[in-house]
């Protein structure tokens, strides 16, 4: 196997099944929304695969620690082929009404969570088998996620108008299947804790219990890591309201269809594209506190003022294509400082535990949104979360724990500390 060939597997896989997620998230919540026609049920849906996911993902690291992120990866996609084929199979019977959908895309959300973590961990020895900068690697997989999210997109909202959302659904199943054979043929095997001695030590972690509780003390120990999962869990939060309940009501308001839903969230992540290829190439030389805030403040609020102005389409899609960008350069910048600050001992689980974190309040994303719209209206809606989320991205500027941002952590684990000899 060459130095390139698990990089290039891994990133095949994340673009399929990026390509297939970033479908089911268009496809569900216009599924529910146009069968329905309510806000607070679309945001309860989209709750019932969010919350399991971000449960899942924070239990699983230690299971990626000891069974290796390879296995992880494969087993979880190929069980979200079968689940994920649910929902055409009860479209094609007629069966497919809220009550059915419900448990499918909680399934959905507990096999994608370890599956997400588990990719997401063998990026350090990608890093470290090709021999870059661990920014570059980061970039590269940040642009492929954001040309995979591009794609979906933009076909989802073409699939969704010609055969409907529960069929399209049939696309994202061959996806996860694609993946998985990909990880399989293509990942090296390696467990991910080559560095812990053969021999047994009393004092170390012996169960799952006692893994995930030093994950955890690793990462609340370590103010940047917490200052991080703080700031994204809130932006997550804003995040999930506008693409699962607020710009998909906006769209249908204003008249348009799925198609239309589809082409501004491929603009959006279209232009990542670009940001994330900078962040790649020259991520290393970049002032990381400075981008990461400014793009922060670029990508966020724009978005919810716009709409909620009543502006014409073309200012809606250059406010995306700004936003998208700036949004290009977070994920290389974020993923580059956590993987820096975590002993590679703890990082399936500190990693998981970290994202677990960012991820918390989505699953309440989508439920807040409806329940904004049904409340307050709309524009107010987009007004008021645009305007929290300008309030969020000025942390950086305000929390002291920001201002390591640059550095590596000093905290110390048992993990991460050398052995006394004879031990």
């Amino acid at each position: 196997m060459t130095r390139g060939g698990p990089f290039l597997a891994l990133a095949a896989a994340e673009t399929l099944s990026l390509s297939g997620t970033r479908l089911s998230t268009i496809a569900i919540p216009w599924l529910v929304l146009s069968t329905t026609g309510s806000p607070v049920l679309t945001g309860l849906t989209a709750m019932m695969e969010m919350l399991p996911y971000v449960v899942a993902r924070a239990l699983g690291g230690p299971l990626i620690d000891r069974v290796g992120p390879k296995r992880i990866a494969v087993c979880c996609d190929v069980a979200s082929v079968a689940v994920v084929a649910l929902v055409p199979l009860l479209d094609f019977f007629g069966l497919l009404g809220t009550p059915a959908l419900l448990p499918v895309v909680f399934a959905m959300g507990v096999l994608r969570g370890p599956s997400d973590a588990a990719k997401q961990a063998m990026v350090p020895d990608i890093a470290a088998l090709a021999a870059v900068p661990l920014e570059r690697v980061t970039g590269v997989v940040a642009a492929i996620e954001r040309l995979a999210s591009t794609v979906g997109a933009a076909g989802a909202g073409a699939l969704i108008g010609l055969i409907g959302p529960g069929q399209a659904l049939l696309i994202n199943a061959a996806s996860f299947a694609a993946a998985a054979l990909i990880v399989g043929a293509g990942m090296p095997g390696s467990r991910r804790i080559p560095e812990q001695s053969d021999t047994p030590d009393a004092g170390s972690a012996t169960s799952y219990l006692d893994e995930l509780r030093e994950g955890w003390r690793f990462l609340r120990g370590d103010a940047v890591l917490v200052g991080i999962a703080a700031m994204v869990a809130i932006t997550n939060l804003l995040d999930q309201a506008y693409h699962a309940v607020l710009l998909p009501v906006w769209t249908r308001e204003s008249g348009h269809g799925p198609e239309l839903l589809g082409a501004m969230l491929a603009v959006f992540t279209g232009a990542s594209i670009a940001g994330a290829a900078i962040a790649a190439a020259a991520g290393e030389r970049l002032p990381r506190l400075t981008v990461y805030t400014v793009a922060f403040l670029l990508t966020g609020c724009p978005r919810f003022l716009v709409p909620a102005l009543d502006a014409p389409l073309a200012l809606v899609f250059t406010t995306l294509a700004i936003a998208g960008f700036a949004s290009g350069f977070l994920n290389p910048i974020l993923s580059a400082v956590i993987f820096e600050r975590i002993p590679k001992p703890l990082t399936g689980r500190v990693s998981a535990l970290n994202v677990a974190l960012c991820f918390a309040l989505i699953p309440f994303g989508g439920l807040i949104g409806g329940a904004l719209i049904s409340t307050i209206g709309l524009a107010a809606a987009l007004l008021f979360t645009g305007l929290a989320y300008l309030a969020a991205t000025l942390a950086p500027l305000a929390l002291k724990s920001f201002r390591e941002f640059d550095g590596k952590s000093t905290v110390v684990t048992d993990a991460a500390a050398p052995r006394p000899s004879g031990r």
